[in-house]
């Protein structure tokens, strides 16, 4: 302002001159004064009553400081658009996703050019046409999916020309083929003045640049370029988002590649470690145990391996812990799905298959079922599913192994069995070599089991009486659809009753078995088992099925079948409470007992006999029944006490009742 006055006061002063009128015009320059100052210093002259010339000179020094600055603010315009552009490049490259890539370049379109909206379509190769893939400053839902048919509206026009086409009133412009949907997606969003500049990549049109205006607007060639330029930085952005697109998706792709590669490599290590670990235990005459903690450690699952002939089961866990048990023939974990079913789908197709959560595959030779591997806790791929079928032929191969193993030494046993119990008796001594040889002592003690089980699987029961002896250094066979057992010990009750509930759990049901025994050797092992299968008879003739008993458990049948008739012990055993009552008291219940039976049940003719009343006679009977069981009157118990009675009456009178102790 102080400048200003002091031009104004030189030139009040007195006229100036052209260089001073030009001075003034620079001074304004520098300012950056506005336009309507450049007119002053040419009024005041031309009102001071200055030389035209003088006029005239200053004239033409205003038009020219007034093309200096609009040259001037040109240039500081186009540096800005530069320093912008040169900005948003640099954002862009800084940028890894297509998707920011395109939001950035609309954002930065709409705040360079200063309008309501900027957007950007995208070729459809397979379509056709271009649709509306991002949006700035758009309010209008149907506008953001608008399509554009090839040649339709103003972005028809651009991508068809591939040049840039700007109106300043869309819906009166004809230049362009006008469309409903386009017009109506238009107008919705409510532009009026829209301006478009191709995007080019490598030299094809990838799509159309957009920014508009809700209003008439004319948009400067200035404004144009810029946005062209816009548009080119645009597109290589979009290239190098789309590159690092492709290469993430190429990454990705071979990440996984690697990852199905990395998941094979170890596939098939693991089978060809479970290929080497099956070979070595079969060379090494490993058995199913093994096979089974092998497959847990590899497969990294539990295993349970059936054997379909013996009912036995062996389960193993990937930490190594290996159980025996017998299998049921149910589904382990109701859970698991119809195993029942897998089974057989596996035997018919010799392939591992998949029931609910676990893997089940089939052992057979040929079509018959040898047993069953299921396997839980493990996903498998196809090249596992080859190690489980693997195993499962392993396993055939092991079954088939010991199954012939198991029936040689089962008819070895049950050979030397059947010449121990043959008539007449084979030489003792070879008897004795060969029992050696299955690790069995003829001279020792031996117990004889006759065991029956109507309702069981004879496979089972075979195998499990098979068990039984080579566990304990026993003998096992049949006879007559019978098992026979001769196994060491002493306690025939004892052994049997143990025999039993083994034969019971493999057969599932109650096994009736007659015992005898102990043996003092070889030429003893006939009629022990005579009298075993007597007992057993005589058990099935009582209805007492289910039930074990030598014949000393017998009572009156086993005082008759038993080879050492025991009378005395038969004598304590059924009047042993009366005799020690009389002995301890005085009393004649044995008397009285005798001549109950004697008079025939008649308690009047019995106190005649015993000159006592018939009240004391019914007294002694309560007592009788109070020590012995208040059955003792069933004609079965009944029978019993009058033949103790008869034998006690004998053995008073010193009659020898041993007899023969050899017979039969």
């Amino acid at each position: 302002m102080e400048r200003e006055l002091n031009t104004t006061r030189m030139t009040e002063d007195g006229p100036s001159d052209a260089d001073d009128g030009q001075a003034l015009f620079l001074d304004l320059l520098l300012r950056d004064a506005p336009a309507v100052e450049y007119e002053r210093p040419v009024l005041r002259a031309r009102a001071r009553g200055d030389d035209p010339a003088v006029v005239a000179s200053l004239d033409a020094a205003k038009l020219t400081a007034l093309r200096v600055r609009s040259v001037m603010r040109d240039r500081r315009r186009r540096e800005s658009e530069l320093s912008a552009l040169f900005e948003t490049a640099n954002d862009l490259a800084g940028m890894r996703s297509l998707d920011q890539v395109l939001q950035a370049i609309v954002e930065r379109a709409r705040n360079l050019l200063g309008t309501d909206t900027a957007y950007l379509t995208l070729s459809d190769p397979e379509a056709g046409g271009t649709y509306m893939r991002v949006t700035s400053g758009s309010v209008s839902a149907s506008f953001q999916r608008l399509r554009l048919a090839s040649g339709k509206g103003l972005g028809g026009l651009v991508a068809t020309t591939a040049l840039p086409y700007v109106t300043s009133n869309y819906f009166t412009d004809p230049r362009f083929a006008h469309a409903d949907n386009i017009d109506h997606a238009v107008r919705e969003e409510g532009l009026v003045a829209i301006l478009g500049v191709p995007l080019k990549m490598n030299g094809r049109d990838v799509g159309v640049l957009f920014a508009a205006n809700r209003r008439e607007r004319p948009f400067a060639h200035s404004e144009v370029a810029l946005l062209s330029s816009l548009a080119a930085h645009a597109a290589i952005a979009i290239d190098s988002a789309n590159l690092i697109d492709d290469t993430r998706r190429a990454l990705d792709e071979l990440h996984t590649v690697n990852e199905r590669l990395q998941r094979h490599t170890a596939s098939v290590e693991r089978s060809a470690a479970a290929h080497d670990r099956l070979t070595d235990l079969v060379l090494r005459g490993g058995g199913v145990r093994e096979v089974a903690a092998a497959i847990a450690e590899v497969l990294g699952g539990s295993v349970l391996i059936h054997d379909a002939t013996s009912g036995e089961s062996v389960t193993a866990a990937p930490e190594g812990a290996v159980e025996e048990g017998v299998w049921d023939g149910g589904p382990a974990d109701p859970a698991d799905g119809d195993l029942a079913g897998a089974v057989r789908s596996s035997l018919a197709s010799g392939r591992a298959v998949r029931s609910g959560e676990a893997w089940v595959a089939s052992a057979a030779a040929g079509s018959e079922p040898l047993g069953t591997l299921v396997l839980r806790g493990a996903e498998l791929d196809s090249t596992d599913q080859r190690v489980l079928e693997r195993a499962a032929m392993v396993t055939a191969l092991l079954l088939l192994i010991r199954r012939s193993v198991s029936e040689t030494e089962h008819r070895v046993r049950g050979d030397l069995l059947d010449e121990l119990l043959e008539v007449p008796a084979r030489d003792p001594a070879s008897l004795r070599q060969r029992a050696a040889l299955l690790h069995a002592d003829l001279d020792g003690p031996h117990v004889l089991v006759v065991a029956e089980a109507p309702g069981g699987h004879p496979g089972r029961l075979r195998s499990a009486a098979t068990y039984v002896a080579e566990t304990t250094g026993g003998l096992a066979g049949s006879r007559s659809g019978r098992l026979v057992l001769a196994l060491p010990g002493t306690d025939a009750a004892a052994v049997g009753r143990r025999v039993a509930d083994e034969l019971s759990a493999a057969a599932n049901g109650p096994v009736t078995a007659g015992l005898a025994g102990p043996t003092d050797g070889p030429e003893s092992f006939r009629a022990a088992f005579a009298e075993a299968t007597r007992c057993l008879q005589t058990l099935r003739a009582l209805g007492r099925d289910g039930d074990v008993a030598t014949t000393d458990d017998l009572g009156f049948p086993g005082l008759l079948l038993s080879q050492e008739r025991d009378v005395p012990g038969f004598v304590s055993a059924t009047l042993g409470p009366l005799l020690e009552y009389d002995a301890k008291r005085g009393t004649l219940l044995v008397e009285t007992l005798g001549a109950y039976f004697a008079a025939g049940g008649n308690l009047s003719r019995a106190k005649d006999e015993l000159h006592i009343h018939v009240n004391t006679v019914a007294q002694r009977l309560e007592r009788v029944g109070q020590l012995i069981g208040a059955d003792w009157q069933r004609p079965g118990r009944a029978l019993e006490l009058q033949l103790a009675l008869h034998l006690h009456g004998l053995l008073d009178k010193g009659v020898d009742l041993l007899g023969d102790q050899g017979g039969g």
